[in-house]
C-alpha cells in the first residue's frame, strides 16, 4: 500500500489581519446561531472537540473557544485527537499547538490504521470503516470522562453534499444533522459550524495559518461518491453563485404534506368524497403552479 509521508501541509501565505477578523466575526455569528437554533450547548456542558489536524476541526475549536469567553452559559472544552498510528502521522504537531493556546487536551493513540488495513483490499477506500472505528474510540473516551457533548467539524457543504449522496446512492431524503443522540443513546453529537461555508473556513484557516495535517496519510483514495457530489456541487455554484446557501435553508425547511411519506403525514386521513367537503363559507387552499406537483415526464 502506497503511503504518503509529509510531516506537515504549509498553508499559503496568511490574508491581512482585518480579513481574518472579518471572517472571524462571521463565523462567530454563524456558529452562536447554530448553537442556540439546536440548544448545542448548555450551562455545565463538558464539550469534546474533535480534532483531527485539518481545517474544519482546527476552525471549530477557535472560534469556540472565542464564543465561551462571553458565553451566555458556562461550558468546559477538552480537545480530542485520535493517533491512528498511521504511518508518517506527524504525532508532535498537535500537542505542541494545544499547549501553545493553553487548552486542554488529551491524544487518544489506538492503532485503527492497522486494523483498516488488514480489512480492505488495496486500492479500496478506507474511509468508511475507518470512520466507524474512529467514531467508536471516540465515543468510549467521551462516555470515560464525563463528555456531554461531542462536537465535530462538518459544515454546510457538508450537511448539503450528504443530503445528495443519501438521495442519489440510497434513495432517501435525509442528511447530517446539526445535533443528533448516537444510536446507542449515551451521546449527544453537536456540528457547530452547521451554518458556515467551505469557503469561509479554507480562508480562515489560511489566515490563521493553522499547522494543517493532510488526510492522505493512509493512501485511501477519497470516497468516489462524494468526490463526485462535491464536484456537482462546485458546478452549480459556478453557474448560480448562492445555491448552496439556498438548498442549505431548505433543509431546515421541510414541508412533510409536500412529499409522499405516509409515515410523516396522514394522507390517509386527508379522506375523500361528499364527506370530506368542506363547510360553507370555508376557504381552501390555493394551488400555485410554484408549488404544484411536477408532473409525471
Amino acid at each position: 500500500m502506497s503511503t504518503v509521508l509529509p510531516l506537515h501541509e504549509p498553508l499559503p501565505r496568511a490574508r491581512p489581519a482585518r480579513d481574518a477578523e472579518k471572517l472571524a466575526t462571521r463565523l462567530r455569528h454563524q456558529m452562536g446561531r447554530a448553537i442556540a437554533d439546536f440548544g448545542m450547548i448548555e450551562d455545565g456542558d463538558k464539550v469534546m472537540v474533535c480534532l483531527s489536524g485539518g481545517k474544519d476541526s482546527y476552525t471549530m475549536l477557535d472560534i469556540l473557544l472565542q464564543l465561551q469567553k462571553k458565553a451566555p452559559v458556562s461550558f468546559s472544552i477538552t480537545a480530542v485527537n485520535l493517533d491512528q498510528k498511521q504511518p508518517g502521522f506527524p504525532e508532535h504537531i498537535l500537542p505542541a499547538y494545544l499547549q501553545s493556546l493553553g487548552v486542554d487536551f488529551h491524544i487518544i493513540e489506538q492503532d485503527t490504521y492497522s486494523v483498516v488495513s488488514r480489512v480492505i483490499p488495496e486500492g479500496k477506500t478506507m474511509c468508511s470503516l475507518c470512520s466507524r472505528l474512529r467514531r467508536g474510540a471516540l465515543y468510549t473516551w467521551a462516555e470515560a470522562n464525563g463528555i456531554t457533548k461531542i462536537a465535530l467539524g462538518h459544515h454546510r457543504d457538508d450537511l448539503v453534499a450528504t443530503f445528495f449522496l443519501n438521495l442519489f446512492f440510497h434513495a432517501k431524503l435525509s442528511g447530517m444533522p446539526p445535533k443528533l443522540r448516537s444510536d446507542d443513546g449515551k451521546h449527544v453529537v453537536i456540528r457547530p459550524l452547521a451554518y458556515a461555508a467551505e469557503d469561509d473556513i479554507a480562508a480562515y484557516a489560511q489566515a490563521k495559518a493553522f499547522p494543517i495535517i493532510p488526510c492522505n496519510l493512509c493512501g485511501s483514495q477519497e470516497n468516489l461518491q462524494r468526490k463526485q457530489v462535491k464536484k456537482m456541487l462546485d458546478a452549480w455554484e459556478r453557474e448560480t453563485p448562492g445555491r448552496i446557501e439556498t438548498i442549505a435553508r431548505a433543509l431546515g425547511d421541510i414541508r412533510p404534506s409536500q412529499l409522499s411519506d405516509p409515515k410523516l403525514f396522514d394522507f390517509l386521513g386527508l379522506g375523500g368524497g361528499i364527506a370530506a367537503m368542506p363547510a360553507a363559507g370555508v376557504t381552501l387552499p390555493v394551488w400555485h403552479e410554484d408549488n404544484a406537483p411536477a408532473q409525471a415526464p
